[in-house]
């Protein structure tokens, strides 16, 4: 087996660097990453059924980052 047909797993940076939508998903994604956190406290701290919500908030915008990571 020659070397050059050995492939190797690269980045998706490395893959595609015409990824359009990569600021989108990393708002996208902090968006959720804050909304998972802030939900958790709120359920423990607070309120169980706010808590609940933020969190199920917070898990659409980590839906649309996948969707945007589908259809790039």
């Amino acid at each position: 087996m020659a070397i050059e047909s050995y492939r190797h797993h690269r980045r998706a940076s490395e893959e595609d660097p015409q990824d359009k939508y990569i600021v989108l998903r990393q708002w996208l994604n902090a968006l959720f990453m804050i909304g998972a956190v802030v939900g958790v406290a709120l359920y423990f701290m607070k309120n169980e059924t706010i808590g609940t919500i933020v969190i199920l908030v917070s898990m659409v915008f980590k839906m649309a980052e996948c969707v945007f990571r589908f259809i790039k």
